[in-house]
């Protein structure tokens, strides 16, 4: 028995022994795999929510992987300055490097895409390729007599050369930096963005000055300006020669600074997954506003025909995603209010008829509403006027289908109830002092009317009080029923 004790006692130390080198294996495996990857990926296409879920799984998977550096592909025309900031955010923080690449020939890192490539840790730009023009689009361009600006403030000539009021007035409107209401909101947008970039382009060491040029001015380089502008670090002609270019280089690192050893790494790239895909293409404002419409007119149809389920179903999931898809963009919550308005007004008039009243209203709301939904000018993030159109026609057409529904109904003659039988031919079947019955609609009435009228005459329904006809002489003859005399 004592030998039998001693040894499990070996056997569990055996395991256990095992078990902790297992680990440490697996750890210097870890640890030998660590740098030994470059992870690249793409940013493609407006800058939006889709751009900040991509980026954010981008850094966290290099980070993850200890990747020796992250390679993010560069061609947009900018986008949302909201995210913009998160994606840079993303970059700053980040433990890996991030090599920008604008690429490839014919790509370009406009607008929001300059700061993001000022944000990585080395930039670098394919021949052929261009960045800049970094002017938040929504503030219209610059004000007469902004800091920095190469325009004069306008002048105005005046008649009355002897007031000194005006000329003092005039001679403060002169004064360089002197703002308007209006134009204040744009200057504190514009040294905002101002300051962003020269920032970053200071973190790196990058041209400063030029960054606030490509702000103020809308200024644009190619690649091979760039460089010499020490705008961008390297310009490459492809991934290789980009990553022979950066290795050995020494950047800061979330603080620290750190060598890029990249040289002969193999490259692996991350693919936006499926749902950050569904995201950048609800996050277009004209599929968001298309899902919402299918969405309602789907749950009017299903409300008109209760048990139909399919229009409900597809109303319910388009509605809901299309409202997701707003929820991501910024919005003017004024346009909504219009667009809910407008689709209200038009489903009152389904389904209690105002002869076109509250449609035309739903109509004009929804339009307004929808040419001010998205909060921003920038052209990338924009509903369609062609789309804000096609949409009016459509609810239109419903409309004019709808009042032409209800003028025809309107017209019609009733088929139901005491109207329907105002006008109608009867036969007199008994008469005597005014008093007496009818026969009309296959049915025997009691009747009163003229004093003189003999069976068989035929008279027509003016009126009816209760369940007694009133009745007057007609011309028109109708066919004695069978069985009355």
């Amino acid at each position: 028995m004592q030998r039998l004790w001693i040894l499990r006692r070996l056997a569990a130390v055996l395991a256990i022994a095992m078990a902790i080198a297992c680990v440490a294996t697996a750890q210097n495996t870890n640890e030998d795999k660590s740098g030994s990857v470059v992870m690249a990926a793409s940013i493609e296409g407006p800058i939006g929510p889709a751009t900040v879920k991509h980026v954010h799984r981008v850094v966290g998977i290099a980070q993850e992987r200890r990747a020796a550096a992250l390679l993010l592909r560069l061609n947009t025309p900018g986008g949302l300055a909201d995210a913009m900031r998160q994606v840079i955010s993303e970059i700053l923080q980040s433990t890996v490097p991030v090599v920008g690449y604008v690429a490839p020939s014919g790509a370009h890192a406009a607008s929001a895409g300059t700061y993001i490539l000022y944000a990585t840790h080395v930039a670098a730009m394919a021949p052929g390729t261009n960045l800049g023009a970094a002017t938040p689009v929504q503030l219209g361009g610059l004000p007469d007599g902004f800091p920095g600006s190469d325009r004069e403030p306008a002048k105005e000539e005046t008649n009355r050369p002897d007031d000194a009021d005006a000329e003092g007035d005039q001679s403060e409107a002169r004064k360089p930096g002197v703002l308007g209401a209006d134009d204040a909101m744009t200057a504190k947008a514009t040294n905002d963005a101002v300051a962003l970039i020269r920032s970053l382009a200071e973190l790196h060491g990058r041209n400063a000055d030029w960054a606030e040029t490509a702000v103020r001015e809308a200024a644009s380089l190619s690649a091979a300006a760039a460089l010499e502008r020490n705008v961008i670090d390297f310009m490459a002609s492809d991934t290789d020669a980009l990553l022979n270019a950066v290795h050995g280089r020494t950047v800061t690192v979330a603080g620290s600074e750190h060598r890029i050893e990249v040289k002969g790494l193999p490259v692996e790239t991350i693919e936006m997954d499926a749902v950050t895909r569904i995201l950048s293409v609800l996050s277009n404002p004209n599929v968001a506003l298309i899902l919402m419409m299918v969405g309602v007119y789907g749950l009017i149809f299903e409300f008109w025909n209760p048990g139909a389920l399919v229009p409900g179903v597809v109303g319910a999931i388009s509605l809901t995603l299309g409202l997701y898809a707003l929820n991501q963009l910024p919005l003017d919550y004024a346009g909504l209010a219009l667009i809910g308005l407008g689709i209200a007004f038009m489903v009152v008039e389904a389904l209690t008829p105002t002869f076109g009243v509250l449609g035309i209203g739903g109509l004009v709301a929804f339009v307004f509403g929808s040419s001010m939904l998205i909060d921003t000018d920038a052209p990338q993030f924009q509903i369609s006027v062609w789309l804000i159109g096609t949409m009016a026609a459509l609810s239109g057409a419903v409309l004019v289908l709808l009042l032409g529904f209800t003028f025809r109904a309107y017209r019609r003659a009733p088929v139901s109830g005491h109207a329907r039988m105002v006008g109608a031919p009867a036969r007199v079947i008994e008469w005597s002092g005014g008093m007496g019955y009818v026969w009309t609609e296959g049915e025997r009435w009691q009747a009163r009317g003229d004093a003189v009228l003999t069976p068989g005459q035929t008279v027509t329904v003016r009126a009816v009080h209760g369940l007694t006809l009133v009745v007057e002489t007609s011309s028109r003859e109708i066919a004695q029923p069978a069985g009355k005399g």
